[in-house]
């Protein structure tokens, strides 16, 4: 709703002959200029109200024109016109005929005032206007009070020099949208021309992909058939070998008796040396069909509930005897109730005496701890040395077949037992990983499920 700003209206006038029409849209010009409507502004508002002055002249034969200076409840000051009709209007009612009116002005509407119908209109004052404080407004309406309105030819020159700037201004816009046509067009091709060649490589591309993938699947399947065909030759191989190297180790010990024919010492020496290497050889061969099983998937778990106070028990008895190195302790933690994990018994203390044998193996002096902690549902079984540790770099490598550290701190081994103990928690639904620091010792850590896999 709007209210008065300034007191009395700033000018009031009368809608009686079509001469007033011209005089009307002269005087809302110069109103509409006196209060700080930018120059389109005063056009728009001008052109309005003639529109709506000659359709009230014809409707009801004239009207009584009010030009107000009203305040908004929270903006900015407007320009508001009020017509009301001298006859009421037909149906009680005004509706624009062209609907270009109401897009001239801010607000365009019928309201009912005592029972009369009056037409209102209103433009809002730009922000930058002069501060139309009630002295300045005595000013205006002193100012147009005195003014006189000028002929109807006056005014009409005015429109028509009014419309020969609207139609220049039409014409510029119309050139600068030919131009920004004839731009968009040629952008377009482009867009087109860079589409299409996108289309054309990316059609390449997929070809490419779609040929790199049939290469992909086709080379999957030769590494899927030759290591199937390297775990059946390993498979074959060590069950050759363990009979053989089985003999040479029972033979090596009946030449060794105390019961057969006695040795010289080269003699004794010489057979230590054939049955040592033949003990080697069987564990190569035995660690070889292991990791052949494990990788053909020919491992399956026996999946039971596994006492781990039982399995730590044996780890700790067996390898404390084979424990030679005096300067190295052997800790074997007892594991915190519930000391149950569903495992399979024999993996699992194969992968564990497996750990415990390369810490006891790579560490000079010091201790190899084993310990176990039950945390958020799972088993975190830990074997840490204090040997030589691996380097940041290797810590991966370690887990590959064949593989041992180069240097000084390299000894005797295959190589094969970290990666089948992988293989075989992998199976066991766990995880195996190393955290070590060179020359501080590494731990291995077993993660296994309470419940099992």
């Amino acid at each position: 709703m709007t209210g008065p700003a300034g007191g009395p209206p700033l000018l009031r006038m009368r809608l009686r002959v079509e001469h007033d029409i011209f005089v009307v849209r002269q005087r809302g010009r110069e109103v509409a200029a006196a209060i700080g409507l930018e120059h389109q502004d005063q056009v728009r508002l001008a052109t309005a109200l003639s529109e709506v002055a000659r359709e009230l002249l014809r409707l009801c034969g004239g009207a009584d024109v009010t030009f107000t200076a009203a305040l908004q409840t929270q903006g900015p000051v407007s320009l508001r016109v009020d017509l009301a009709p001298v006859r009421p209007l037909p149906d009680g009612r005004y509706e624009p005929q062209s609907g270009a009116v109401a897009r001239l002005v801010d607000m365009l509407s019928a309201v009912d005032r005592d029972g009369d119908t009056v037409v209102t209109m209103s433009r809002r004052v730009p922000a930058n206007a002069q501060a139309l404080t009630p002295e300045r407004l005595a000013e205006l309406r002193a100012e147009l009070g005195r003014t006189a309105p000028g002929s109807a030819l006056d005014e009409l020159a005015l429109q028509n020099q009014q419309l020969i700037a609207a139609l220049d201004e039409v014409r510029e816009q119309r050139d600068e949208l030919a131009v920004l046509n004839e731009e968009l067009q040629e952008t377009n091709r482009g867009v087109m021309a860079l589409y299409n060649q996108l289309s054309e490589e990316l059609e390449e591309t997929n070809r490419g992909v779609v040929a790199l993938y049939a290469e992909l699947d086709e080379k999957s399947a030769q590494l899927r058939t030759a290591s199937e065909s390297k775990s059946r030759f390993l498979a074959n191989v060590s069950h050759e070998l363990r009979a053989p190297v089985t003999a040479i180790i029972g033979l090596s010990r009946l030449l060794a008796d105390s019961a057969s024919d006695p040795l010289t010492a080269e003699q004794a020496r010489q057979v230590g040396l054939i049955r040592d290497s033949a003990t080697d050889l069987l564990a190569l061969v035995n660690e070889l069909l292991d990791l052949a099983k494990a990788e053909s998937g020919r491992l399956e778990p026996n999946w039971v509930e596994v006492d781990l106070r039982a399995v730590f028990g044996q780890l700790r008895g067996t390898l404390r005897a084979l424990t030679t190195k005096p300067g190295v302790e052997l800790v074997v933690e007892e594991p915190p109730p519930p000391a149950t994990v569903r495992s399979d018994e024999v993996l699992l203390a194969q992968v564990l005496r497996n750990l415990l044998h390369n810490g006891l193996k790579f560490t000079e002096r010091g201790e190899v701890r084993m310990r176990a902690e039950l945390r958020d549902g799972r088993w975190w079984l830990s074997v840490s040395d204090t040997g030589v540790g691996v380097p940041p770099e290797l810590r991966e490598r370690i887990f590959e077949e064949f593989y041992q550290v180069p240097g000084s701190t390299r000894v005797g081994g295959t190589g094969l037992g970290l990666p089948y103990a992988r293989r075989v928690v992998h199976l066991l639904g766990g995880t195996l990983e190393l955290a070590s620091e060179p020359g501080r010792g590494s731990t291995f850590t077993v993660t296994l499920p309470a419940g099992g896999a």
